[in-house]
């Protein structure tokens, strides 16, 4: 049976994907003018944040600044990337790693926010010295509401900072062995078996995302209350919608394709144009969302004040004056 369908179907349903100018030379009219439109929001994201950039190094001080560069340069980042993989189907490989890459160093790039926003590390340490931080938050330990609650201690930040640091390093040192081992043929999204190098890269690099998505949640759960006059809920908000979209969506849309939900369309493979698909509605997506991070970022702001320390460093002042 399996033989009498692979002898019906197209032989292009089990060739490589196509080359950019043959890709061009099939489009129609309504795909012409979808490639286009898809384009200018990409374009449009990308000169957007630009200006951003500009705006920001100006405005801001150091080290916020580039913070927050980092972080808002997620969704045109990963814009820019999906188009090229749009326009040139045999590179989503390489596009998907710079996109992985990039997202992986903005999950840190958010805790670091957190930290910088109540002050810095120091001020950070100072301000929750004496209080403790509840840790059973997702996506890890949502469900044990069992644990207990740490001290906020100089070791504690360390980790949590390492947490999310770990992710930024070996996920990129993975989808660079990823792309290697695929250029030698050794790596292959449908190649399922035991002695494939997809089967073994894959979950270690999620088990990577999950151990790394915590310390960042611990640190928001904790202190979103203290943040709130900065809009730091729904600048979250924006990063866990660029981590579902970017990481979960595709992942579904490629399961999809290789289990041969989505058809086959000469020229493109069910696979490819899994692909196609991922990176045209990741370009919409990721436009939406650049204009709602813009809107959120664009402005200048102070960090948040320490008063219950200034009130302590007031006190001490007035007590350590010598009475006449």
């Amino acid at each position: 049976m399996e033989e009498s369908l692979n002898s019906t179907a197209d032989p292009a349903c089990f060739q490589e994907p196509p080359l950019a100018m043959d890709m061009i030379k099939q489009l129609d009219v309504f795909g012409t003018c979808l490639y286009a439109v898809l384009t200018f929001m990409s374009c449009v994201s990308l000169l957007l944040y630009l200006e951003w950039c500009v705006f920001i190094y100006k405005k801001m001080p150091y080290p916020k600044k580039t913070t927050l560069i980092w972080i808002s340069g997620a969704s045109p980042i990963i814009a820019t990337m999906a188009c090229f993989g749009m326009w040139i189907p045999r590179a989503v490989m390489f596009t998907d790693m710079v996109s992985n890459c990039y997202f992986a160093v903005v999950v840190y790039k958010v805790l670091v926010l957190l930290i910088e926003e109540l002050g810095g590390s120091s001020i950070f340490l100072l301000r929750f010295s004496e209080k403790t931080f509840r840790i059973n938050t997702g996506p890890c330990c949502c469900c044990c509401p069992c644990l207990p609650r740490v001290p906020v201690t100089r070791r504690l930040l360390f980790l949590l900072k390492l947490g999310a640091l770990q992710y930024a390093i070996l996920k990129t040192a993975l989808s660079v062995l990823a792309v290697v081992l695929w250029t030698n043929g050794n790596f292959d999204l449908s190649d399922l078996e035991i002695t494939g190098a997809a089967i073994w890269l894959n979950p270690f690099i999620g088990v990577l995302t999950i151990i790394s998505l915590w310390p960042v949640a611990i640190v928001f759960m904790n202190t979103n209350s203290l943040l709130r006059s900065l809009s730091i809920v729904p600048k979250y908000a924006m990063y866990q919608l660029v981590l579902v979209l970017s990481q979960l969506q595709t992942s579904i849309i490629n399961i999809l394709a290789l289990d041969g939900t989505i058809a086959c369309v000469p020229p493109l493979s069910s696979q490819a144009r899994g692909s196609m698909l991922s990176q045209q509605i990741m370009i919409v997506e990721m436009f939406i969302i650049s204009l709602v991070s813009r809107c959120l970022y664009r402005r200048t702001y102070d960090t948040v004040p320490f008063e219950s320390h200034d009130d302590e460093q007031k006190t001490s002042a007035e007590h350590s004056v010598p009475i006449r």
